[in-house]
């Protein structure tokens, strides 16, 4: 038990690295190339969107390591937007990260993790007279229930664990990852050399059915590799127990994102060189196969079908682990200041924030059940683009409000770099409302109500609570 029951620093740079990677590699690295190959008809042009996607996130990494080396706190961009805009527009992203953008996240790996599973197990499948049964004409709770009762199962049992130590969970979190690098590495090598691979295919721009492939469209695919680059920020909500953090997490981002931008590219190009596009984009239209495991069957048979079936639900399982570890530190700082529950922001005898780590857990149990992988994607990534480009728009605000502070990392190709970033988010929000106007009606409800219970916690703890220095509440009450 540490003293007087507070975040302990004890994550060294290989843990930042770890857990980026891991928080990072998880469903999309398997599924998402059927839906871009599908919106795009193009191994090419699947690549080219791959790239851009990189590049993009990359150019975020980028300027946000100014502003992690500048005001590394726990809570990640919570704890910032403070500083950089206001206490509201702090609480409205910790909100969204509740409501949909974190607690999506971690429902939609946990259900890759669970379908991976149960395609190894084979389980019957339960309550099928129910799956037709929908609400709103939006959610089908009972369909595919099988998989979805694993992902509960699956989101509660790594929430419950990560209730111990960080270093324990960290440590969890190194052992998958290792295993998930040997894993893909294994299959990238192997599919280059099967037989009727051809890097060839995979570069080649030609189209199905002479389709035409537009700005729209990429755009789109794009929202499908942000998806599997999605969480590299994740490190920044545990910033209170890093070591040095203001030095070692800007440079463990840098390091973990430079490893997955090239895992990302080169196991794109062993799928497409493997398989042709139309087998990708009946993969996508038969929904419920996993582009990743239709390949190795396709050079392995059987068993490279149970092989990566296995890897799957280890990668997936380290990313669900990894995510529920870092995503539950934002509503723990947000409760320390009157602006979430207060009993989120207690520590437990580890000196870990499990109420908020169950709390979080749940609502992510109850989003298992209100939609399908692709749905709950496209609504999270939809809710945290906006606060990525509020990222950027701070490097400028910053450097106004800041002009002489000690910045141990400054942003590269500041201006221009940040100001890319910053357009690049705008267009896509624009796009997605366009292309996903559903799912990004749902991201903004969510994040909506967060309005009126802002200023309900106001009232009840704040405004009631003046004497107590900084609105905060005390470690161990």
């Amino acid at each position: 038990m540490g003293p007087k029951n507070t975040l302990v620093r004890s994550l060294g740079l290989k843990y930042v690295v770890a857990i980026c990677i891991a928080s990072v590699v998880g469903s999309g690295v398997y599924k998402k190339v059927a839906p871009m190959a599908d919106g795009l008809h193009s191994s090419g042009w699947v690549l080219i969107a791959w790239v851009l996607a990189g590049l993009i996130t990359l150019f975020g990494a980028l300027s946000y390591a100014e502003i992690t080396g500048l005001l590394a706190e726990t809570g990640g961009e919570y704890a910032y937007f403070k500083k950089i805009y206001n206490r509201f527009f702090s609480f409205i992203y910790g909100w969204s990260l509740f409501t949909v953008a974190n607690t999506a996240a971690i429902s939609s790996i946990a259900y890759v993790c669970s379908e991976s599973l149960n395609n190894i197990l084979n389980l019957p499948p339960l309550f099928t007279s129910l799956a037709t049964f929908t609400i709103g004409g939006v959610f089908y709770p009972f369909d595919n229930f099988t998989v979805k009762l694993i992902a509960i199962f699956i989101v509660l049992g790594l929430t419950l664990f990560n209730t111990r130590t960080v270093k324990t969970g960290a440590g969890f979190g190194n052992v998958l990852v290792l295993l998930v690098l040997f894993g893909i590495i294994v299959i990238i090598g192997f599919g280059l050399n099967s037989e009727g691979a051809t890097i060839a295919r995979s570069l080649s721009l030609h189209t199905t059915n002479n389709y035409s492939v537009t700005t729209s469209a990429v755009f789109t695919a794009m929202l499908a590799a942000f998806w599997a680059y999605q969480g590299w920020n994740n490190i920044g909500y545990v910033g209170g127990e890093v070591k040095n953090a203001h030095k070692v997490i800007p440079v463990g981002i840098a390091i973990g994102l430079g490893i997955i931008i090239s895992i990302y590219l080169l196991i794109n190009l062993t799928y497409l060189s493997v398989l042709p596009i139309e087998s990708f984009e009946s993969i996508h239209a038969a929904g419920n196969k996993i582009a990743a495991v239709e390949v190795v069957r396709s050079f392995w048979g059987y068993n490279g079908a149970l092989f990566i079936s296995l890897l799957i639900f280890i990668t997936t399982l380290g990313c669900t682990h990894a995510q529920i570890l870092t995503c539950a530190r934002p509503y723990y700082a947000m409760a320390k200041e009157g602006l979430f529950f207060r009993k989120i922001g207690k520590l437990n005898n580890s000196n870990v924030p499990q109420n908020a780590l169950l709390i979080q857990g749940i609502w992510a149990a109850i989003l298992v059940l209100s939609g399908s992988f692709d749905q709950l994607t496209d609504m999270s990534i939809f809710a945290i683009f906006i606060f990525y480009g509020a990222n950027g728009l701070g490097v400028f605000i910053l450097r106004r409000k800041m002009p002489n502070a000690v910045r141990p990392y400054k942003a590269w190709g500041y201006p221009v770099v940040p100001a890319i970033y910053v357009i690049f988010c705008a267009l896509f929000l624009v796009n997605t409302i366009y292309t996903r106007p559903r799912e990004a009606a749902i991201g903004v409800v969510l994040m909506l109500t967060g309005i009126p219970v802002y200023y309900w916690l106001q009232k009840k703890y704040v405004q009631t609570d003046e004497q107590n220095q900084g609105f905060g509440v005390p470690e161990n009450k």
